[in-house]
């Protein structure tokens, strides 16, 4: 994928007279327009038995010459191969005559001059270059003298060594099934059997993605992405969006930002209530501890795209995200905020208290009209109602002790005094 980001000029330069003057430094020259459309290359497969001529061909266009490379013709030359010439090694170089003379024809002219062409021999030169390496040097070199009469860019006639011939074999296979070609890819967080077309532009003009962005790439390339339920990956690239790393306080929760122990009551709303609810009710799964929360988040993430539209044939929109945003909420609950067990009983996810949907809606109202209730500085308690209550009795169980020990005390000394 190539491509240029170009920075944006001023929008000052667009003046007339500015405008001119940059116009004039864009028209291209001559030279330029007249550059072919498409780029060729030449290649002899020098084998064994025989030898054959393939005509490479890809768009000029490319920045580095990335363009897809497709076989543009090809010729088997006559006769056996360049080692069957070992002694008489004017005639490799003439048997390679006829494919050279169709290759000046399938090639434009005037893109004689910038196409590469190269000889690679293999089994037979490799055997005849340890049995007599002075007759494979003279039939490289005569089949040297040969390509060096034609117009192309002759760069070279080397032996191959096995292990050379079985790599670049590798490359072609894996090159013709696009696995070089950055159009293919997985996304361990979607469900198998699930694929969509992904435009670059939304993915690297996120601020978002500004690290990953790379220097330069086609905005409007598309990349085709199939889901691939893989919930291991899929953690890894979730924590990926946590830095542990650094912490300028005594305990942080993540990117740096402090954070006490975590304890009391927790209210979770919005995207945490309904991915935990979807968990629950259409997937089926228990998420009342952080443990049942990990297994249903393993469980969801393992589903293929048609048993997920099987629980859920409503929500075909939403269902591939599921797998990301649980286990995105398990992640940072668990790492991010560091609930453990304990911590976790105290965590509800709720959409409404009562009849009010909980989000920032009602607070930020509340805010702005000043209506946030606030008790006088004189009736604030120190303690809540029920240790007041707890108090109040106490203190009359006191009293009513006293009480009961000063008529005792009475009775005994009216006792006394009548005696």
């Amino acid at each position: 994928m190539a491509g240029k980001v170009l920075s944006l000029l001023p929008p000052l330069l667009l003046a007339a007279a500015g405008l001119a003057g940059f116009l004039l430094l864009c028209v291209p020259t001559r030279d330029i327009w007249e550059l072919p459309a498409l780029k060729y290359g030449i290649v002899l497969d020098a084998g064994s038995s025989h030898t054959s001529m393939f005509i490479y061909k890809w768009p000029a266009d490319k920045e580095n010459d990335t363009g897809i490379v497709g076989q543009h013709s090809s010729c088997n030359v006559r006769g056996g191969g360049i080692s069957s010439y070992a002694d008489d090694p004017s005639r490799a170089g003439q048997s390679l005559v006829e494919c050279l003379d169709q290759a000046l024809q399938e090639v434009p002219k005037e893109s004689h001059v910038h196409t590469p062409l190269y000889l690679g021999a293999t089994a037979g030169m490799r055997l005849l270059n340890l049995t007599s390496p002075e007759a494979s040097a003279n039939v490289l070199a005569a089949v040297t003298r040969t390509l060096t009469r034609y117009p192309f860019d002759f760069r070279g006639a080397h032996i191959l060594s096995g292990q050379d011939e079985g790599v670049f074999g590798w490359v072609t296979a894996n090159y013709l099934l696009e696995n070089f070609i950055k159009t293919h890819g997985f996304h361990p967080c979607w469900p198998r059997g699930y694929s969509t077309q992904v435009l670059l532009q939304d993915v690297y003009e996120s601020p978002c993605t500004a690290a990953q962005r790379p220097q330069t790439f086609n905005s409007s390339t598309r990349v085709s992405l199939a889901g691939s339920s893989d919930p291991a990956l899929c953690r890894g690239l979730i924590l990926g969006l946590f830095n542990f790393s650094s912490c300028r306080f005594s305990r942080c929760s993540f990117n740096g930002i402090f954070q006490p122990p975590v304890a009391g009551n927790f209210m979770a709303f919005s995207a945490f209530f309904y991915t935990v609810d979807f968990l629950r009710s259409v997937m089926g799964l228990p998420v009342a501890t952080l443990q049942q929360l990990e297994t249903a988040v393993v469980a969801v993430c393992n589903q293929t795209w048609s048993q997920l539209q099987a629980k859920a044939p409503g929500q075909r929109a939403r269902l591939p995200d599921y797998c990301a945003g649980a286990m995105f909420v398990q992640q940072l609950l668990s790492r991010g905020y560091g609930f453990d067990e304990r911590a976790f009983g105290g965590v509800t996810f709720q959409s409404k208290a009562g009849d009010t949907a909980v989000g920032w809606a009602l607070g930020y109202m509340l805010n702005l009209t000043n209506l946030i209730p606030a008790e006088p500085p004189e009736l604030r308690k120190g303690t809540d109602f029920r240790s007041w209550v707890a108090l109040l009795l106490l203190f009359a169980a006191m009293l009513l002790a006293a009480v009961v020990m000063l008529l005792r005390q009475a009775r005994s000394a009216g006792a006394s005094s009548a005696i």
